[in-house]
């Protein structure tokens, strides 16, 4: 998730004219400048909210967004104004391209516009999340200038203010029963306390401060770290104690009890919502949770098939406690969890040519997941840049699903394709810059999947750990849906994990606790999946002998990130081009 800065008055002006023309535009050119105009001043006004605009002076720059009431009203009028003059272009007079352009953003702008009309900053925390643990992404930055310490100065002045308006969201929020489940708050504060116990240079925030660049001189550097305790204790601490005292004293304690979506004010359409958002295509509750349950049964037989590969002689409940409790499995220091997944994360660099034309530029580090977050967080998570390893309770974390868990969120699943997307040059930046769950989670689960092929997993017990992982995903369909939308409780959803995936016990609490308290992200990931196994199977029996998985590959991620019905079209595409991909191949 990207911190979002404020907004700077410049952007308040109206809509440009050109974007609110009538639509009479008669050729693709004039249409295509209308759309290129339009999408072009509202991207800029969306980027100087997080003071990322090329066009903002870099000390005029702030660094956390202002989430208060004005602020919200000025982007619900101006989301709402974009969708209009959107709805006034009619997508069939625009060229191939910029229609394509036009789905990706028209998508965009109506997700935006969604969480604005069901107050989505109302709650802005989950079990997974919160805005307070964003800030986190502030402190692994990477800081070379005396001016880029300055900037991170100002922002942790503003800490104080931003906690503020999150405080009153909350509670507007809560008056109206907007608020995630408490149970899935329990323990959710213990960063929040952490931060307002260490002060001085033992902060997490003064972090960026212990090692200064050499080309900064030595008597700025003092001043600068000087300053930044001046800072932690002024700002950073008294607002993470006053949330804390908020967090404890008022807001988890009143917090809902209730689980389901649809129990939310306007529940069923807000779900609705979500469902739009994160699978980017029409369909009902009940279809995806059909969708899952055959997805489960499928899968439950492949695993049967790896059980008989090592002659396990008990049944699937046996073979998943063998698996959870078998120390052959486990490694006894964070360290060694780390190796591993380098290691695992080399070995595809051997194979890449062979499976992609075009190789992304962008490289990333493997980090342990910070430890004020770690016991809540997932076993993994990547982007751009980073591969963050949960080395927290090293009994909850199998080498049998680490290969699995390596190639979703390093390469080539999110830091590769993330790192492909940013270099698209010839993509407009909304595209280039923007992150669609059903596309990028999916094309990382597909991954998982392609591990197989890659000969990436070395014995059956990881064959059966990246299965575990495909059930996983299958098995939220069901459960994401039979919470919010069909009454499960949270003990059936974890039951449903516990009976079909390999995961640990600690894993199922923390990942069921995510999915109740972040309705319909769960659905990304199979759902998106399986858009791209069909339609690898449907350019294979068409192409036959001319299909080459390394044209297929570079077609998809060609796209950046995009709704799934883009990548159908994609793949109808590049059959119909006999196989061609976008680059040269030998």
């Amino acid at each position: 998730m990207k911190l979002l800065p404020v907004l700077l008055l410049s952007a308040l002006a109206p809509l440009p004219a050109i974007a609110q023309a009538p639509a009479a535009a008669t050729t693709a050119t004039s249409a295509d400048a209308r759309f290129d105009a339009l999408a072009t001043a509202e991207y800029r006004w969306r980027r100087s909210l997080s003071g990322t605009d090329e066009n903002t002076p870099r000390n005029q720059r702030r660094g956390l967004p202002d989430v208060g009431p004005a602020m919200q009203a000025i982007k619900t009028k101006r989301w709402t104004e974009t969708l209009a003059a959107l709805a006034a272009i009619d997508p069939g007079t625009l060229s191939p391209a910029t229609r394509d352009n036009y789905t990706v953003y028209r998508g965009q702008v109506a997700a935006l516009l969604a969480e604005q009309r069901f107050r989505e900053y109302e709650k802005p925390l989950n079990a997974d999340s919160s805005f307070w643990g964003d800030l986190g992404y502030l402190t692994r930055s990477t800081y070379r200038t005396e001016e880029d310490y300055r900037g991170y100065l100002r922002t942790l002045a503003e800490v104080p203010r931003y906690f503020d308006q999150n405080v009153a969201n909350m509670r507007a929020g809560l008056k109206r029963g907007f608020t995630p489940p408490r149970v899935t708050l329990q323990g959710r504060d213990v960063g929040v306390a952490a931060v307002a116990k260490a002060g001085g240079d033992t902060s997490t925030f003064y972090a960026p401060f212990r090692t200064m660049p050499a080309t900064i001189p030595v008597a700025t550097q003092a001043a600068l770290r000087a300053e930044a305790l001046r800072v932690i204790a002024g700002a950073v601490v008294p607002a993470h104690a006053s949330l804390l005292a908020f967090l404890r004293d008022e807001y988890i304690p009143a917090a809902r009890t209730g689980l389901a979506a649809y129990d939310l004010p306007d529940g069923r359409a807000y779900y609705a919502s979500k469902i739009a958002e994160y699978v980017t295509r029409d369909q009902s509750a009940d279809q995806i949770h059909a969708i899952g349950l055959a997805e489960v049964a499928r899968i439950r037989t492949r695993m049967g098939e790896v059980m008989k590969q090592v002659a396990w002689q008990g049944d699937l409940a046996g073979f998943l406690t063998f698996l959870r409790t078998d120390p052959q499995f486990y490694v006894k220091t964070p360290q060694a969890l780390l190796d591993r997944a380098a290691w695992t994360a080399k070995e595809f660099d051997g194979k890449a040519s062979r499976w992609f034309g075009r190789l992304p530029r962008g490289r990333f580090a493997i980090e342990p997941v910070p430890a004020e977050i770690a016991p809540y967080y997932t076993a993994g998570r990547g982007g751009s840049g980073v591969y963050l390893v949960n080395t927290w309770n090293l009994p909850a974390r199998p080498l049998y699903s680490l290969p699995a868990l390596t190639l979703h969120e390093s390469a080539p699943g999110h830091a590769w394709q993330m790192s492909f997307s940013a270099e698209l040059d010839d993509l407009p930046a909304y595209r280039r810059n923007t992150y669609i769950s059903a596309y990028g989670e999916g094309w990382a689960l597909y991954c998982e999947a392609l591990g197989e092929e890659m000969g990436l997993y070395h014995t059956p017990y990881e064959t059966f750990g990246m299965l575990s992982y495909q059930m996983w995903r299958a098995a939220r369909l069901v459960v994401d849906t039979g919470v919010h939308a069909k009454g499960w409780s949270r003990e059936r959803a974890q039951a449903f994990l516990h009976d079909n995936t390999a995961l640990s016990d600690h894993e199922i609490t923390t990942e069921v606790d995510r999915y109740i308290s972040w309705p319909g992200q769960a659905l990304s990931y199979y759902m998106g999946e399986l858009t791209f196994l069909a339609g690898r199977a449907k350019a294979e029996k068409a192409l036959g002998t001319k299909f080459d998985i390394r044209a297929f590959h570079d077609a998809m991620l060609l796209l950046g990130s995009v709704p799934l019905p883009m990548v159908d079209a994609r793949v109808d595409r590049f059959i119909a081009d006999g196989g061609k991909g976008p680059y040269p191949l030998s």
